[in-house]
């Protein structure tokens, strides 16, 4: 299949999402500044949404830089905009293995008062058909909640929300997945605001040197830092070590690592999966 085709495809499951879209009424998306959120929100902004409004919930374990960026995005869009910023739920905090449906309960229930506040319809999230093979313990709250997900009910993957968002212009189409701080801590570890910061801080300067995959899971008082499998050698590099160890023990960590089989998603969750299986 060539790409004329294959762009025609794509184009046709894109006016189906908008056609979806625009049957769903009055619309707030649950926007986290992520890749899919994003596409989805602009979805929403052309097909066009009766009414449309993007709800963000700032949490101590939220990227604070990516939340900055996602703002922005709104802004230039314009759309309306309530970045809602509820206090720290210690349950969460405390790393539980369902902590991903009590953090995703109570923000569908504060989006839930804004939007009986300001008579929108219907809750949607970017969950896509990638997502529904993936240990999600938080999708059992999205369905108790009636949250719908338009890109996975109009069969867009992962891959083809990229390359949508890349022919719509959408900035950052080709941004690296990303995740709550939490996930970098491992479950049943009581997590701190200082430690999400630590995290959020040490990644953050690892973007800024060149490593756009990259995750730092903290173990204790150690920093294990995950990037691209290909990359390993670059970071490995005298250069790069004499910038990256010396931040990194500035922010509080005592050893740093570096995990030779490289950058893999919920890789806390499949120690959790496999001991569980034995």
């Amino acid at each position: 299949m060539n790409n004329s085709t294959t762009n025609g495809s794509l184009q046709q499951k894109y006016e189906n999402l908008q056609k979806l879209i625009r049957d769903l009424g009055k619309v707030a998306v649950a926007f986290s500044g992520g890749v899919d959120s994003t596409f989805l929100l602009a979805a929403a902004r052309h097909a066009p949404a009766e009414k449309l409004i993007a709800l963000t919930v700032k949490q101590a374990y939220t990227q604070h830089w990516e939340l900055d960026e996602a703002s922005t995005f709104v802004k230039d869009l314009g759309v309306p905009h309530r970045i809602i910023e509820p206090e720290v739920d210690e349950r969460v905090m405390e790393n539980p293995l369902n902590r991903c449906y009590l953090c995703k309960t109570g923000t569908f229930t504060l989006f839930r008062k804004v939007m009986d506040e300001l008579e929108y319809d219907v809750l949607v999230d970017g969950t896509n058909v990638d997502d529904t093979g993936e240990h999600r313990p938080g999708m059992r709250a999205k369905k108790e909640h009636g949250v719908r997900s338009p890109l996975l009910e109009a069969g867009f993957s992962k891959v083809e929300i990229r390359e949508m968002s890349r022919l719509l212009g959408i900035p950052d189409w080709d941004k690296p997945s990303n995740t709550c701080l939490i996930t970098r801590i491992p479950y049943n570890t009581k997590v701190s605001v200082d430690d999400l910061r630590k995290i959020e801080d040490a990644e953050h300067y690892l973007m800024k040197q060149g490593f756009k995959q990259v995750r730092v899971r903290k173990h204790g008082d150690t920093a294990r830092i995950e990037v691209d499998p290909h990359l390993i050698g670059k970071l490995a590099e005298s250069e790069n070590i004499n910038r990256i160890v010396p931040y990194l023990k500035s922010l509080g960590f005592t050893y740093i690592s570096l995990d030779l089989e490289g950058y893999k998603t919920g890789s806390l969750d499949k120690a959790i999966l496999n001991n569980s299986e034995k």
